[in-house]
């Protein structure tokens, strides 16, 4: 019995966490099917991603989508996208379907594809922003004609099964479900149209589902303090530790080295936390009445760039930015009247994007936050942040034992020890 109430709770637990991210409570990717024609066997769809995530995007190869068809549907066309494989469709005779999968797999098209392969919001290779950086380009979309299926509303089968990848595993995604009609406006805006038939897919994604380690780590440092508090060891994992390559090591100039390798596998310089990514929080300047952080994003793989990065801090003195230098910045506000949380990206055509591992590798900005006289403090680690995230994902901070502390100030240990030999000290003084 107690082994059952237990099972019970971690799998509550675990449910209710694995698709929730705390900085983004409403983060989702919502997929949704219009139907906007009826055709003799099947009809015409115009399917719709939106990334409604505020700071996690999905960076090339981009987004896969599958789903497991209802009946014995075929794919017969598709504008905008493709589907991965053909299957099957040895029974037709004539006209060949795009797709006679069950289980169809379908990418975005490439950038450049000739006029008559394109939709509206496609051919971006995958890439989809998010949402709280660009809501313009957290759109893709493609046109989808459906055979051997329903030809009504009451016919239809929904398809069921949806996978996403983004571009690997991390999102789970609900059942199909019907909605209201999406209205459409005309070009003049003055004639509303809607579509036959609707259904919404809602994604979400999962940290602990994507990786079993972080993929980036926090470091810190202080005007008030020579020490350098390091990422954790093996903040990553330390499995790749065989396969790193060195700063130095004369096989960084081999052709070809930098090239991304189909399954996306890593080439990590040789660091003692061995993650992908480090970003450094440095506590510069101390004003009267302001402050300044200095933030620095440093890439140690070489095969990856990242384009459209994305860095989410969480710090209470976050309600007070007065300037942020060399980024870009927006409030994140979760939970309303909490303003702890601000998303940092680069500037388009200037440093949004991170190269790979080596000389030009970084991105670095400062950050001028106006002082709470109620509130500051340079003790026990206040000016360093609670939680960081790069491109949606968690990054490991060092324990807070370990953060650079104020020279008059020792570490409590280090303070008791003190005080007991003065006791001590004391005690044989008097006996004496």
């Amino acid at each position: 019995m107690k082994l059952f109430i237990a099972v019970f709770f971690l799998s509550v637990l675990f449910s209710s966490t694995v698709a929730y991210d705390p900085l983004d409570p409403n983060g989702n990717i919502t997929i949704k099917w219009d139907i906007m024609s009826w055709t003799p066997d099947g009809y015409v769809a115009v399917v719709t991603m939106n990334n409604f995530q505020m700071f996690r995007h999905i960076m090339s190869p981009g987004w896969t989508l599958g789903w497991t068809w209802a009946k014995k549907e075929v794919i017969w066309t598709v504008v905008g996208a493709q589907a991965t494989e053909q299957g099957d469709c040895s029974k037709f005779k004539g006209n060949i379907p795009h797709c006679c999968k069950k289980t169809p797999t379908v990418v975005d098209l490439l950038p450049g594809v000739p006029y008559n392969q394109q939709f509206s919001n496609c051919c971006k290779g995958g890439v989809l922003a998010a949402w709280g950086q660009d809501p313009v380009a957290s759109v893709s979309s493609f046109q989808v004609s459906v055979g051997q299926a329903g030809t009504s509303n009451k016919t239809v089968k929904l398809p069921k099964n949806f996978t996403l990848l983004g571009p690997g595993p991390g999102y789970t995604c609900g059942p199909a479900k019907i909605v209201p009609s999406t209205n459409f406006l005309t070009p003049d805006r003055r004639r509303k149209t809607q579509a036959l038939m609707t259904w919404n897919v809602t994604c979400t994604y999962s940290q602990f589902l994507a990786q079993k380690h972080p993929s980036c780590c926090v470091s810190f440092s202080s005007f008030y303090n020579e020490t350098i508090t390091p990422c954790p060891s093996c903040a990553c994992g330390c499995e790749n530790k065989n396969k790193c390559i060195k700063s130095d090591s004369k096989l960084l100039s081999v052709v070809g080295v930098n090239t991304p390798r189909k399954d996306n596998s890593p080439l990590l310089q040789c660091t003692h936390h061995m993650c992908p990514v480090r970003v450094h929080w440095h506590v510069k300047v101390n004003y009267k009445d302001y402050w300044r952080a200095k933030v620095a994003i440093t890439n140690f793989n070489y095969r990856m760039n990242y384009t459209q990065w994305t860095l989410v801090v969480q710090h209470p003195n976050l309600n007070n930015v007065t300037q942020v230098f060399s980024f870009d910045y927006k409030p994140l506000l979760p939970y309303g009247s909490i303003n702890d949380t601000g998303m940092f990206y680069g500037m388009k055509f200037y440093n949004d994007l991170l190269m790979e591992a080596g000389q030009f590798g970084n991105v670095q900005s400062e950050v001028l936050l106006q002082k709470d006289k109620d509130t500051f403090t340079f003790k026990e680690g206040w000016a360093f942040p609670r939680k960081v995230y790069f491109n949606g994902q968690e990054c490991m901070l060092p324990p807070p034992e370990s953060y650079p502390f104020l020279p008059n100030s020792a570490p409590r240990s280090l303070a008791f020890f003190s005080t007991f030999i003065m006791f001590v000290a004391f005690f044989f003084l008097t006996m004496m």
